[in-house]
């Protein structure tokens, strides 16, 4: 049973809460708020879907002459924020975006997601279940509370205390989390100095989507109370690892098995999870637009530094794009793991959902597994394995992006046209742009 409208009227009475912030998330991935007084007033337009709002200046929603939408609040979301100040309480929710007409908005991410999973119960699937692993760094904050590069520890992978500094605020992310009922499995620090991860538990894919948003803005509210910038930059440093978002998913049939097992099967996995790893690899070139969406995202994706850059997959090797962890049973899923947290969760869960599905509904075999390190391979012993590479700039994974029927099919037109066009514009910025580098390779010497 959900949430209901006598809950909702309950937790504002009973806990003061002054304001309700309505959220929804723009192609780019931010998420975006129009926040309301928690009055019966206002209650009432949004237990109707009648909060309007601008939509002409979201990136890219629509023009300044379509520009009325309404937000219609998905009360299963609905959050009591653990902070406050002298103006009162603030509760959230995650709304959808609709159109003046009162249809579903196809910019809209969130929907992007739905629309794809209502594919996925038509092919005959109960459930896509999303276990995410977002990484981040923290850096100081200057005098004028403006981020620097300065990391506050000097931490590697699972250090502790006095090593790593950050470990108070993981700490307090963690309590705050947990308030807001996340099931929180593990909090470390990562490789790098200044990085972090906060494992969470698995969930559908939409709530998971929904959970790492809410994530975010959580990781960012805390480190700045503790003095801190939290970012979600796939490599804001040079010479470090950079950080993703392995992305664990698993898909689930009608009667509730796991659809990817099969104790019988190679690896113990069945037909399902092959030709779902097939479609994964077959299209992954093309939907790395979506999964590595920025210019830096490409820093990221080099030899050395851990991340994936060659499309294979194995069991146990952590080298190749893909990973099948040694759980069985209902535990069995599949781990992509060139996403970075920079990416848009709905629109990456719908691509990469579409991409599988696509290796289910065409018996897209997947190629045998390399279980051999891909890092120290010479590229004509890559070429014999049949590995290629993933792209080396956002400039040709957007090109890839648009030849992919399945991909394009799953963001839908509004949502290709207009994250292509920001895309191109980034580039072309990037592109025009004289780095410190040139100057110190070129000035001189030419």
């Amino acid at each position: 049973m959900g949430i209901t409208a006598e809950n909702i009227r309950r937790d504002i009475k009973e806990k003061n809460i002054k304001f309700l912030r309505l959220m929804f998330t723009d192609i780019l991935g931010t998420l975006k708020n129009v926040e309301v007084p928690a009055t019966d007033e206002q209650l009432n337009k949004l237990f109707d879907n009648k909060m309007m709002f601008d939509g002409s200046s979201i990136e890219g929603f629509v023009r300044i002459n379509e520009s009325d939408m309404y937000l219609y609040p998905d009360w299963d979301t609905w959050i009591i924020f653990p902070w406050g100040d002298e103006y009162g309480k603030v509760a959230g929710v995650i709304c959808d975006v609709y159109t003046a007409e009162g249809k579903p908005f196809p910019g809209d991410p969130r929907g992007v997601l739905k629309r794809n999973l209502e594919n996925m119960e038509q092919m005959g699937f109960k459930k896509f279940n999303l276990g995410p692993e977002p990484e981040f760094f923290l850096f100081k904050l200057d005098e004028n509370q403006e981020p620097t590069l300065e990391v506050n520890d000097k931490g590697g992978y699972f250090d502790l205390a006095p090593t790593d500094l950050a470990g108070n605020t993981r700490r307090e992310i963690v309590n705050v989390l947990t308030d807001l009922g996340f099931e929180v499995e593990a909090s470390h620090h990562e490789v790098a100095v200044g990085q972090h991860e906060i494992d969470f538990k698995y969930a559908d894919a939409l709530k998971a989507c929904d959970n790492i948003q809410i994530f975010k803005l959580v990781v960012k509210t805390i480190a700045r109370k503790h003095g801190l910038h939290a970012t979600f930059m796939a490599k804001p440093k040079f010479g470090i690892n950079g950080s993703g978002m392995h992305c664990n998913m698993s898909l689930f049939t009608e009667d509730g098995q796991n659809a990817f097992y099969d104790e019988a099967g190679e690896m113990g996995l069945s037909e399902v999870a092959h030709y779902f790893i097939g479609g994964l690899l077959k299209h992954a070139y093309n939907y790395t637009a979506i999964t590595n969406p920025t210019v830096n995202s490409y820093k990221r994706l080099v030899p050395g530094y851990e991340a994936p850059v060659y499309i294979a997959w194995a069991g146990r090797n952590r080298s190749p794009l893909i990973r099948v962890p040694a759980s069985r049973g209902m535990s069995t899923r599949v781990e992509l793991r060139s996403v970075d947290p920079s990416a848009n969760p709905y629109l990456t869960l719908a691509v990469l959902l579409a991409s599988g599905l696509d290796g289910i509904e065409n018996k897209i075999a997947a190629p045998e597994a390399v279980e051999e390190n891909i890092y120290v391979m010479t590229e004509s012993e890559r070429k014999a394995h049949g590995i290629t590479d993933l792209p080396s700039t956002l400039h040709n994974a957007v090109k890839a992006l648009r030849e992919d029927e399945v991909v394009t099919a799953a963001l839908g037109d509004h949502v290709l046209v207009n994250f292509v066009e920001a895309k191109k514009i980034e580039w072309a910025s990037y592109a025009q742009f004289v780095s410190q580098w040139e100057i110190d390779n070129y000035l001189e010497l030419y």
